[in-house]
Formats: C-alpha cells, structure tokens, sequence
C-alpha cells in the first residue's frame, strides 16, 4: 500500500495526536517522515514529534479518517543540528473508535518493532499481516540512552472504498490525461522520450547536452515546428530538473509535460500549437542521472531526506556555477576600479575554466548548453518545498546570510514567479500548512532566493549574468520523491502552472537589429532607460527582452555602428512587442572599410601625427 500522506501533508495536523509533547514546536503536528528543522530549533518549527516525558506509555497516533488496511510504518529520529533523538524499538496498535486498541501480534504475544539505530535514515517496517482500522498508534518501547523519545514517521495503508462518504468523494483528485504516471530510471526515460518523438517526429528531437560522471548522457527533447533550428524572432525556452539527483518529482513532471504536448498538439488544443508554433522549447529532465539512481534504489519513501542529491563526486550542481555576482558589485563599488565589469554577459573567471576547479562534468555541459542556445526565460524544477524562488540568490552583504537582494529586473522576475504560483493548485492557497518552517503566504507562494538563503553561484544568478536568459527555481512539492500513486495529483497541481510559465516567454519585447542592407547584426547591446541590465542580439540580429506592461524608451549599439533609441510600447495582452532596429555604419567604421576594400589600412590619427613631427624632426 502508498504512503498515507504525512510527508505530503495529505493527512492534516488535526488528524496527529499525541500522548504528550515537549512543546509545541515538536507536537504531533512535527513527526512526518522527513520534516525538516529551522535553523532556530526552538521554536515552532523543530523536526519531529518529542514527548513530554521518556516513558514506555508515550505514544503518537494518526487518525486515517477511514477505514484503511495498514500494512507498515517508516520511521526516523529527530532533524537537529545540536541533539541526537531516534526511538530505537516500538509496539503497533490500532483501533476503530481510539478507545479500545489492539496491539499488533504474533505467536508469542505483542510484536516488538525494530525502530532507528540514528536520525535520519528511514527504517521500514511491515506489519506480519494487515489490519483494518481507522487509528493507528505508534507506542514506542526504548529509544537512544543518551536522548528522548523522538520521532518522524510515515504510515503505509490503503483507504478501502467508502461510495457513502461524501467528503472523501469531493476531495480525491483525478486526472483525465492519459500519461505514464510512475516513475522511470534512466532506461525508462530513453524509452519514453522515443516514444515521445516516435508519435510526434515533426515536432520532436532528442539530443544530449554531455554526460554525467559515470558515462550517462544527459537526454533532452526539443519541442518546435522546426525542430533542430533556431527560427528568427522565435524564442527559446528551457525546463531543466533534476540537479539534485533526489528531487524527483520535477522529472516525472517533464516527462509527463512532454508526452501531454505531443498529445494534445495531435489533438489540434490551439493553445499548445500555438506555444509549439511560436516557441522552441527544450525539456532536460535528468541534471543529475548519477545521484537519482541512487535515490531509485532506496526507493520513494526510504532515501531520507539526502541521498542521490549530489553529483558521483559529491558536488551540487545547483550550487556550482561561476560566481559573478561579486565580480558585478566589486566594480559598481570601486567606481574607480580599473577592471569594469558590464551588467550583462559577465566572462566566467579563468580560474573556474581551469581543469583543477571543483567543477562538476554535469555542470559544465549545462554551461556550454546555456552559451550555445539563446535561452530567453528558463525554470529549474526542485522540490522539498512549495514556492518559486527568484534571483538574485545570493545576498550582497557580507554579513548577512539572508537579506532581499533585487535585480535591476526585480519586477520582471516577480510576476514570473507569481504567473507560476498563482496558477498552481496550492502554492498560493491561504490555508495550506507550510511544508518545513517557512510560510511563503506573504509572498503568494514567491520569495527572492537570497531572502531566504544565501548561495554563492547559483545557476539562477548565472543565467541572468553570463546569458540573456532569465531563470527561477521552481519548487514542486513538499515531498522530493513522492510515491507514484501521488504523481496525478502532482500533474493536476503543476500542469496549468508549467503552461502559463512557458508562455510568459512571449511577455515584453522582441525584434531583430539590421543594418542598412538588411543584415541582421550579431552581439549588438540593447539597453532599456531606467534598467541596468543589458542584453544582446543572437547570431542572426534577433532579440528577446522580458518586460513588464508599459512604455520603455529602447536604445541599441553596436561596435563599428551609430546608436539608435526608441520608443516601444509593451501592452497587457500576451504577444511580445515588435521593436526592430536598423543602424547605419558610424564613418569611422565606412573609411576602415573602404580603405580595406582597397588594400590599404586606416592609419589611425595619433600615429600619423607621431610620423609627421618625426620628419619634421629629421629635416630640422
């Protein structure tokens, strides 16, 4: 049987109980499978169930609502940094009122559970044979001697039919979408992806970006009318998941986003032909192969909260990117430096390109990846929690480790974040229980990352930095690998939301630079008034720039070339702005030419002035 839902929060804080508690940040409300600590364990939010007392009557129950046929227990001990907390043995009992309990046994009398030997790694237990019952009570029997009784747990049962109960009818979700709904190890995913592009081959490719560590390719799927070429004035998008090998969910998530889009492009949904029309879009499931098949392994509920999440060779590839944010802030602080740095398409450091950087093989794939393809908006699926994260990720204060750190495109980013959390089924839902310790109501389910956390070299960070394309983190689901039988409901909760994401690519500007005979012009810098983040053309003249509704003045310049502004307007209906350029030459530029034409270079003005006083010199 699935796991009841205590790590997913489908079973709510008024159906855990209690016999006593500690406090109320380690109540019964605290003891689900791998719920995590804040930093200031003593408050509300501390990770695990802990008794009042250290004694063999202590117990934690779960009310199912239902009968159920429960079939095993996974626990774990306490989340703290400071104590060490785990209940090493316990009974199991059941009931169908709360009143008379029946303990699980065998031949000889009452079964005597084998319970955690430390913290953090889940330990299943099956019970001999299941049992039907509403209740379930975990009464633990001996716990680690120099700790407390402490406790996270996850219940396995299967809810039986109940046609005449109203209230469970209305709230199980269903899914009308005909997709694979389990979780595939890398085989599986090569499968499913051919299959993909078997049924839809005019608007599907597959390719890989490199490998990882051990030798596996990093797979993704091109979805266009063109697949394979990048089409003027036609935006590019990306979905990558899966960075940390253990976050699952946003793997399955892609996956299933891919086979939807092919269907529902099959079944002429004018909105999906239109995306796939006027969008390229490419979708990177698996980041990290390595590190989620050591989480497939252990299986959904029994990774604990940890394995599979960093790369073979122990590095988090969410984390591994090139800082180039205080490369930035030094120069706009030290407005004397020597060493400018612009605002955009900052050079990565020849220290991090050298063979000797800890620098993931994963990592820098996704490099090349980002500077090879003109990406314009991006998201990277995580999970653990339910909100969307958006640059910058790192704080500019040395002292702080959490302080809101905006972009000069904060706005942007902002409604980019709210577009995916206001159309998710939950992130922006007032009454919902926060996954861990951070309630991100206030936000309506966004937070700027370095807000929330400090990191150094985000791949958010450096997407918006190094390239033109701006990238938030998408975080899916308290739960990082979620038992397959979740993932419909999952689907229902992110499908609207991974649409409209994609979509917001074609908010703002867009258009093509030329020159007077209608060349596009490559690298050109286009700058908006009041924003100091730049960006630049592609290689056939084309731009894309995210913007909020209203009236920007647009200027653009390019070396050998005459500046040009204008005006461009960007409306409330979905469709970027076309804001074309054609600039001329500049004469410098025209004499260079001609005389190149003519086989004689330009002598610049300084050195000719030099060789005439030198003569004048010499005839003297």
């Amino acid at each position: 049987c699935p796991p009841l839902g205590l790590e997913t929060l489908k079973i709510t804080d008024f159906q855990l109980h209690a016999s006593t508690a500690k406090r109320y940040g380690l109540g019964a409300h605290r003891g689900r499978l791998n719920i995590q600590a804040g930093v200031n364990e003593n408050d509300f939010y501390d990770g695990a169930w802990c008794a009042g007392r250290n004694d063999p009557y202590q117990w934690i129950e779960v009310d199912a609502r239902r009968l159920t046929k429960f079939t095993g227990v996974i626990t774990q001990g306490r989340n703290s940094l400071w104590s060490s907390n785990w209940v090493t043995s316990y009974r199991v009992l059941v009931s169908n009122d709360s009143h008379a309990w029946t303990a699980v046994r065998n031949e000889s009398g009452d079964v005597i559970f084998e319970g955690n030997s430390e913290k953090e790694i889940p330990v299943l237990n099956m019970l001999p044979v299941p049992l039907v019952a509403r209740y379930i009570r975990i009464n633990p029997r001996s716990w680690f001697e120099e700790g407390s009784i402490c406790m996270r747990l996850e219940i396995l049962g299967c809810p039986l039919p109940d046609p005449n109960n109203y209230y469970h009818r209305r709230n199980e979700m269903t899914t009308t979408d005909n997709l694979d709904f389990k979780h595939h190890n890398y085989k599986e995913m090569r499968q499913l992806m051919k299959t993909v592009n078997k049924m839809c081959p005019n608007i599907t490719r597959i390719y890989n970006i490199g490998k990882s560590n051990q030798g596996l390719k990093l797979y993704a799927v091109e979805i266009s009318d063109n697949p394979g070429e990048h089409e003027v004035g036609e935006p590019e998008f990306r979905y990558i998941a899966g960075a940390h090998g253990n976050e699952v969910l946003g793997r399955e998530l892609i996956l299933l986003l891919m086979q939807f889009m092919c269907q529902e492009y099959l079944a002429g949904n004018p909105r999906i032909v239109h995306l796939i029309e006027d969008t390229r879009i490419h979708l990177l499931p698996s980041v990290n192969p390595d590190g989620y098949d050591k989480a497939y392994k252990a299986g959904s509920e029994l990774g604990g909260w940890s394995l599979g999440r960093w790369t073979q060779d122990g590095i988090d590839i969410n984390n591994n990117f090139p800082d180039l944010n205080s490369l930035l802030w030094e120069s706009e602080d030290q407005k004397k430096s020597k060493r400018k740095v612009p605002n955009h398409h900052i050079p990565i450091p020849d220290w991090y390109l050298s063979e000797n950087a800890t620098v993931a093989v994963e990592t820098r794939a996704i490099i090349a990846w980002m500077e090879k393809i003109p990406f314009v908006l991006g998201g990277n699926l995580q999970g653990g929690e339910l909100v969307v994260a958006y640059p910058y990720d790192m704080v500019r204060s040395m002292w702080k480790t959490q302080d809101y750190t905006p972009t000069p495109d904060d706005h942007v980013f902002r409604w980019l974040a709210y577009s995916y959390a206001s159309t998710h089924r939950l992130m922006t839902d007032a009454r919902r229980r926060a996954c861990h310790t951070e309630d991100f109501q206030k936000e309506d389910g966004t937070v700027n990352g370095a807000s929330w956390h400090t990191v150094a070299g985000s791949i958010n960070d450096f997407s918006y930095l190094h390239t033109n394309c701006f990238e938030l983190s998408i975080y899916v689901g308290c739960d990082k690998y979620p038992h397959e039988s979740e993932l419909p409901e999952e689907w229902e909760n992110n499908r609207e939301s991974l649409i409209v994401f994609m979509e917001q690519v074609h908010r703002g500007i867009k258009g093509i630079v030329k020159d007077v005979h209608g060349k596009g012009i490559p690298n050109a810098v286009i700058s908006v008034e009041g924003v100091n983040h730049d960006i630049r053309t592609g290689a056939d003249g084309d731009y894309w720039r995210l913007l909020n509704p209203g009236e920007y003045v647009v200027g653009v310049k390019a070396e050998g070339y005459t500046a040009a502004t204008k005006t461009c307007e960007v409306g409330y209906d979905m469709g970027a702005t076309q804001c074309d350029f054609t600039i001329s030459k500049t004469n410098l530029a025209r004499i260079k030419e001609i005389m190149k034409k003519f086989g004689k270079q330009p002598i610049s003005l300084s050195i000719r002035r030099l060789r005439q006083r030198a003569r004048q010199w010499q005839q003297q």
